[in-house]
């Protein structure tokens, strides 16, 4: 009993001292114009541009990976804000926005029209190159091909 609260406690602990500024909404000059859930979907409304929502959580490996560097690359940050509305969400905090999107792995990449319709969806880490391509498909509206 003893060690099983000691394993607790030490993992609480390593929990409440991960760094999670990676992955917080990035809304600074330059970089991606990150939006809330609700904030993207009726500026895409307005806007008439597609959704891109990042589906990540703090203790996500791959999520942090994606986040320093796919998310830093200036040919992502200028065509994801110029061409879609980003929206990041914490799978963690918004389980019920997980659910409705039935997220099973992370990070997550959703598209949505602009309208809430979902298109398309991808799982796992993707580089720079990879994703710009998968960006520019969906802009272009590849998929109704």
């Amino acid at each position: 009993m003893r060690n099983a609260l000691i394993s607790f406690v030490a993992a609480l602990a390593c929990l409440l001292l991960t760094d999670t500024s990676a992955l917080a909404l990035d809304t600074t000059p330059g970089g991606i114009q990150w939006k809330s859930y609700q904030e993207g979907v009726d500026l895409a409304a307005s806007s008439g541009r597609k959704i891109y929502v990042n589906f990540h959580a703090a203790w996500c490996k791959y999520c942090t990976l994606m986040a320093e560097t796919t998310f830093q690359s200036e040919k992502v940050i200028a065509y994801l804000n110029e061409n879609f509305v980003p929206v990041q969400v914490d799978a963690d905090r918004e389980k019920e926005l997980a659910r409705k999107y039935r997220v099973r792995g992370l990070p997550y990449s959703l598209f949505l029209d602009e309208n809430g319709a979902q298109i398309s969806f991808m799982n796992g880490y993707l580089d720079a190159e990879t994703f710009l391509e998968r960006l520019q498909f969906m802009a272009n509206e590849g998929y109704k091909r």
